[in-house]
């Protein structure tokens, strides 16, 4: 490796992980994934049924359960910080690879930082989170396009790696199919492209058939393909980019989704009205028209799948970039000053942030589940589904669960509208959950319709509020004096990952 490459890939390690220190709560699923790691480790087995809800359940499906021991090895092993680190360096390695395949696709120099910094820009607000499963299936689709880059250069032994690959990926992030629809992607373009198709095929058919090696079998690919094809409108990330959620939000990803489509046209009018239409098309590369457009709709599509587009568009925009700002003539010193920039951020970070892990208290209930905790409230919980494996990795044995954010590996389909027409009070039958389902206590967002009623209401009463949540139980139950959780933030961090689940 040379020096330019060497510096080019410390400030970049240092840029990204600056950013992913920055991670201010853990994903909401964490603490599911954590329980779900135990299973293997501490019981010897998969974990299949559920044991955390008071509501009814199937069988638990669960397509992330080789993460949650990578998950919870770490946390084990090396404290929770590990996590942070870990993401930062599966976030780095996505990147590493991306030079690789510039590298192996063009004759360019892949080390031009400005394109690498605004592309760390527009993804991290979906990587900074301290570890979650997708940041696998981002880091393996990048392997693939690698893989299969190869494959078009006549190098194709790599090919016989990705059965494999497939059976580790799929027992760590349902996000596979990604995957089996990048292998389709390159044989539908190099069919196009009029190039052999038999290796793309064969590597397509043998990667599903890998599908099958799982704790479940076969039951287990109907529920992949259902997972992956059911909609999800109460889950924010499963929202459009441009949803009026998030009209003021991912900045930083649309301008780059802007500037990398101008790229592209920009790019082929030049090359079209250089050739004319058919010559054009004639000498498309079909594979990259298809994978970006296919990225690009599934950005538009849903938040959560906007690092697919950016991965794809730095492999396959990159040179296009560079071709246009080539002969521009920039100053000498601006690489200087973006490379001292964030060397001095990364320092300040690292000298000003507490190795300890970060712990929100206006958006996890911390307070709240620690009063329940010390005061011997237990029984039925009920909290929004998206704070429940929280609530469960805290409180289990005592307490037991409406539901959590394992949506569809566990539940079935009407708990989250029963829950979401609950906290909206939007309908007649709004109490269907308490009714069907009581609880003995609930921890509710301030902001929800349900959190004013319920303070008025005759059969519960409010115990504790915090910051952004507040703890009922019945009336009838209320005592005169209730513990107080500490104030002090230093407990909640020392303690967070503290839990009594016991699964041997």
């Amino acid at each position: 490796m040379g020096k330019k490459a060497l510096f080019f890939y410390t400030i970049l390690f240092l840029l990204i992980f600056t950013l992913c220190a920055g991670a201010n709560y853990y994903d909401f699923d964490l603490w599911a994934r954590l329980i779900a790691g135990m299973g293997p480790i501490e019981a010897g087995h998969v974990l299949k049924e559920d044991f955390l809800s008071y509501t009814p359940v199937h069988t638990w499906w669960d397509h992330e359960w080789g993460s949650g021991v990578i998950f919870y090895l770490l946390l084990k092993y090396f404290g929770a910080y590990s996590l942070v680190l870990f993401n930062a360096f599966l976030v780095f390695l996505i990147f590493i690879i991306i030079t690789k395949i510039i590298k192996l696709r063009t004759n360019v120099c892949p080390y031009n930082f400005t394109f690498y910094f605004f592309a760390v820009m527009a993804v991290i607000s979906n990587f900074n989170s301290p570890i979650r499963c997708h940041m696998f299936s981002f880091l393996l689709f990048t392997v693939f396009i690698y893989i299969l880059e190869l494959a078009r250069k006549g190098k194709n032994k790599p090919l016989f790696l990705i059965p494999f690959i497939v059976i580790f990926w799929n027992n760590i992030h349902g996000g596979v199919v990604s995957g089996l629809g990048l292998i389709l992607m390159y044989l539908t373009g190099e069919f196009l492209n009029k190039n052999p198709i038999k290796k793309y095929i064969i590597t397509l058919l043998t990667s599903m058939a890998a599908l099958f090696i799982n704790p479940w079998g076969f039951d287990y690919i109907k529920f992949l393909f259902m997972a992956n094809t059911m909609q999800r409108p109460d889950v924010m990330e499963w929202w459009g980019p441009f949803s009026k959620y998030y009209a003021l939000k991912q900045i930083p990803f649309k301008i780059y989704l802007v500037f990398t489509a101008c790229v592209e046209v920009i790019k082929n009018l030049d090359n079209i009205k250089a050739q004319k239409f058919k010559l054009w098309w004639q000498n498309a590369d079909k594979v990259k028209g298809i994978v970006l457009l296919a990225t690009f709709y599934l950005a538009l599509a849903h938040v959560k799948l906007i690092p697919f587009y950016i991965i794809a568009a730095m492999c396959f925009v990159y040179e296009d970039f560079y071709k246009l700002i080539e002969k521009m003539d920039f100053p000498k010193w601006k690489d200087k000053v973006i490379y001292g920039i964030i060397i001095f951020l990364a320092l300040f970070t690292v000298a000003a942030k507490d190795i300890v892990p970060p712990v929100n208290l206006e958006i996890y209930p911390v307070k709240e589940i620690e009063f329940i905790k010390i005061n011997n409230i237990k029984g039925n919980l009920l909290i929004n589904f998206g704070l429940g494996s929280y609530a469960s990795y805290k409180l289990y044995p005592h307490n037991k669960i409406f539901m959590d954010g394992r949506y569809e590996e566990v539940y079935y389909d009407d708990m989250v509208p029963m829950l979401k027409k609950f906290f909206l009070v939007n309908r007649e039958d709004w109490n269907e959950a308490i009714i069907k389902y009581p609880p003995d206590v609930m921890v509710l967002e301030k902001y929800y319709p349900i959190y004013e009623l319920m303070k008025t209401s005759q059969a519960w009463s409010l115990v504790y509020e915090g910051q952004t949540f507040g703890v009922f139980v019945p009336q009838k139950i209320k005592k005169e004096h209730y513990k107080m959780p500490s104030n002090d933030i230093e407990h909640y961090k020392n303690t967070l990952f503290d839990t009594d689940i016991k699964l041997k």
